[in-house]
Order: structure tokens, then C-alpha cells, then sequence
């Protein structure tokens, strides 16, 4: 048996507390990006939801047990994904929720988190300074802080998208999941450790955002000074001491890639498989671009896991500089 933070009792029990609409999303062998890639691709779609993201599977967590405890208020430092899914699953539930995010988050992001209702707080910094900020609101009003990642129902929420992965797949030899304060990769290798131990979980970072994966390596806390990734949802400088002890346990790589492979998988989703990805979510096919021999003739599994993008800067990644005109 591992010995995670997570319970695998409580992510089983854990569906009953998340909207439907976020489960049982689609997992699908995707043959058109196979000639391309070298080796069989089935994606699981996390996007096709009303947030766009995974991240609601452990808000939904998070604000039942809020409102079953009888407590009105929530906030939580975001990059944009996490700030939406609290918003909306707090929406449904009467939650007072506040997002603490970075100025220079994406537009879009922080545009649908004003639309679902949350209050929205921006700093003038990174994503740090947003997760400093959201700790001192949470002791100033003595409020619930949402912690991405550390808070384990986060993690467990995330952990039902391995549950599906399991109960529903092919055998596969390999499942890559992109790694950002960790909740994903924990959460989803924490269930194929104990249901498939057999499958490889390979977490996928940027070399602009490499914080955890630096930990991973050394196996212990490698904290960074900045980041320069347009994977901004996965952007983090500091990883969480408990997170990657969890990481220790479950991954089995970690595998940092390049700007250009993730635009160029964000481009070969939209063109192969009609999928709008933003960066964070084409990090597992850039793993693969970059490490072809590895992968080849294996049959993978990536997690298509957020669509949320500025649309003008995702005109400029996926098109090509120049049209040719006849």
C-alpha cells in the first residue's frame, strides 16, 4: 500500500460530491496524431465542462464540505484555472468566494472568474505573491484558505480522473501528466500505483517553469527565482514539501520540455485532433515530440487537461509566421 496523503477509499467515495458533469469525461484513441508521434496516443478530455479544466473535480470537494460544515467563505491564489472551478462549484453552493491571482494572468482567465461571481483580487507579481497574498486574507477574515495541491481534496478530487483512466482503458504503457504544484500528477499516479502498477507516470514540466521537477530529481525542495513559460498554469516556483513526498512516491519520471515542442503540440491538437489546448495541457505531446525514441511503438495516454487561452495569443502559437498566398 502507498503511503500518500491520499486514501483511496475517499476518492471512490469522492464522485458522489462532484458534479456529473465534470466525471466520466471522454478517453479516446486518437490515430490522427499517431503518424506524427510514433507510437498509439488515447487522450482523456478535460475540458469539455463548464470550467474547462480538471481543476473542478477537487473544488467540487472543497466547497460540499464547506457548505456541509456550515462556513460561507473561500479564497484561494489562482493562475486561472483553479479560481474558476472554486468560483463556480462556490456559486452552487453559496460560498463567498475571493481569487487572488497575478495581474499578468491570463485575460480570459480572470475575465470568467469576475463572470461566475467571485470576488477577484490581482497582485502586482507571480503566482507566489498571489498564493502569500491569499494566506494573509484567510487569517485576516479567518476564512477557509484553498491550497492547490497541498489541501489533499484537490489532489483527491484530481484522483478520480485515475479511477477512470483504470476502469475504462486499454492497458497503456505509459500515462503522462503534466506537473505543476503537483495535484494532478499526485493525484492520478496515486490510483495507477495501486489499480496499475505496471503503467508508467511520467509528469511533464516546462525548462522555463522547472521547480518540482528540479525537487523530483534531488528529492528535496529546489525552489527557483522566476519562471519564463507560456504554461502558465503551471508555473510555479515553490514547491509544497508534503506534495513532492507524494511525487516520490508515484512518479516515475519527470521530463522537462521546451517552448517550441509545447507550442508545437498545442498546434498538432488543434490540426489532428480538433482540440483547443492551452500550453499546460500540450505539455505530454511535447514530451513525446522531444523524446520520440522513448515512446516508440508504446501505446500513451496524455491528459488533455485545461482550454482555457488568451485567443490572440493562441493565434500566434498554433498559426505558422507566415501564410503562403498563391
Amino acid at each position: 500500500m502507498l503511503t500518500t496523503r491520499l486514501d483511496t477509499a475517499r476518492i471512490q467515495a469522492a464522485r458522489r460530491f462532484i458534479d456529473p458533469v465534470f466525471l466520466d469525461t471522454p478517453l479516446y484513441r486518437c490515430e490522427a496524431l499517431e503518424p506524427d508521434l510514433g507510437c498509439a496516443v488515447s487522450i482523456k478530455l478535460e475540458t469539455a465542462n463548464p470550467v474547462r479544466s480538471f481543476k473542478a473535480r477537487g473544488t467540487e470537494l472543497v466547497a460540499s464540505r464547506l457548505a456541509g460544515d456550515g462556513r460561507h467563505a473561500v479564497v484561494c491564489a489562482s493562475a486561472g484555472n483553479l479560481g474558476q472551478a472554486l468560483a463556480w462549484s462556490g456559486r452552487g453552493r453559496g460560498l463567498d468566494v475571493t481569487v487572488v491571482a497575478s495581474r499578468h494572468a491570463t485575460v480570459a482567465k480572470l475575465d470568467r472568474i469576475r463572470a461566475l461571481g467571485a470576488t477577484l483580487e490581482l497582485v502586482d507579481g507571480d503566482h507566489e505573491l498571489a498564493r502569500d497574498r491569499a494566506a494573509a486574507i484567510a487569517r485576516q477574515r479567518g476564512v477557509r484558505l484553498l491550497e492547490d495541491s497541498l489541501d489533499v481534496e484537490t489532489c483527491e478530487g484530481a484522483a478520480t480522473i485515475g479511477l477512470e483512466l483504470v476502469d475504462t482503458a486499454p492497458s497503456f504503457d505509459s500515462v503522462l501528466i503534466a506537473l505543476g504544484g503537483g495535484a494532478l500528477a499526485t493525484g492520478v499516479g496515486h490510483v495507477l500505483k495501486e489499480q496499475a502498477p505496471t503503467v508508467e507516470v511520467l509528469c511533464v514540466q516546462p525548462l522555463g517553469a522547472p521547480a518540482m521537477t528540479r525537487s523530483w530529481r534531488q528529492r528535496r525542495v529546489v525552489t527557483t527565482e522566476s519562471t519564463n513559460t507560456i504554461a502558465d498554469g503551471v508555473a510555479g516556483r515553490r514547491p509544497i514539501p508534503a506534495v513532492l513526498d507524494d511525487l516520490l512516491l508515484v512518479a516515475d519520471d519527470a521530463i522537462l520540455v521546451q517552448e517550441t515542442s509545447i507550442i508545437a503540440g498545442m498546434r498538432m491538437l488543434l490540426d489532428h485532433a480538433g482540440l483547443v489546448a492551452e500550453p499546460s495541457a500540450a505539455l505530454g505531446i511535447a514530451a513525446i515530440l522531444e523524446n520520440p525514441e522513448r515512446f516508440a511503438g508504446r501505446h500513451v495516454a496524455t491528459i488533455v487537461c485545461g482550454s482555457n487561452v488568451d485567443v490572440a495569443a493562441y493565434r500566434r502559437w498554433v498559426r505558422p509566421t507566415h501564410v503562403h498566398r498563391p
